[in-house]
């Protein structure tokens, strides 16, 4: 919990000292991450839920219809009409088919992360992820980043350090275990193994 705040509170800071700060364009970005975090619950619960134990593929079967469903409504109302303005415009197949190939790959990368793991971790990665963005906007596009900025940035990278670090501690301490049961089984099947033989003899000396 402490980490998950940490990450919460760098990334707060980092949009405070935003040099073009814009309300509108926070409170969507933050409904893009609330809703983006709500899907991969959904999604973990579809990968593990008891009963249901879907893999990646077969939920991409799935889900990607319905995802279709939703886009195709704002595509009509937003996005057809600007197309329709533009009477130049020509689809450009192997772009789309590209960015579908893209797509494909992203999504099925997400439904194997967070089936492995989980969806916090993916909301995690995705703290990375941006990360990468804002270098590549300083370094190639020249935008500005703020010391506030590299503050946030800075607290929000220990709780991903953090946060990664405890992960692997548990994940050492499961294959402990793991291998511990594995011991005390074999122990058990060489006992077991050792008392019929005595058995065998004693009746044999009998």
């Amino acid at each position: 919990m402490l980490n998950m705040l940490s990450i919460s509170f760098g990334v707060a800071i980092a949009a405070y000292g935003e040099a073009r700060f814009d309300v509108r364009g926070v409170a969507l970005q933050l409904a893009a991450v609330a809703f983006e975090a709500t899907r991969l619950v959904l999604i973990q619960i579809l990968l593990t839920s008891k009963g249901i134990s879907l893999n990646p593929i077969t939920s991409l079967y799935y889900v990607a219809p319905c995802c279709l469903c939703f886009l195709v409504v704002p595509w009509v109302f937003v996005e057809l009409p600007r197309l329709r303005a533009v009477g130049t415009f020509q689809p450009d197949f192997f772009v789309f088919g590209t960015n579908s190939l893209c797509a494909f790959a992203l999504n099925l990368a997400v439904f194997l992360l967070v089936g492995k793991t989980s969806a916090l971790t993916m909301n995690v990665a995705g703290v990375v992820k941006d990360w990468l963005l804002i270098a590549f906007s300083w370094s190639v596009i020249r935008d500005t980043v703020t010391p506030i900025n590299l503050f946030g940035y800075g607290i929000a990278f220990l709780g991903v350090a953090y946060y990664n670090h405890v992960k692997l501690q548990a994940l050492k301490a499961k294959e402990a275990q793991k291998k511990a049961a594995q011991a005390d089984e074999e122990a058990g099947s060489l006992l077991q193994e050792r008392d019929g033989h005595g058995d065998r003899k004693s009746d044999n000396q009998a």
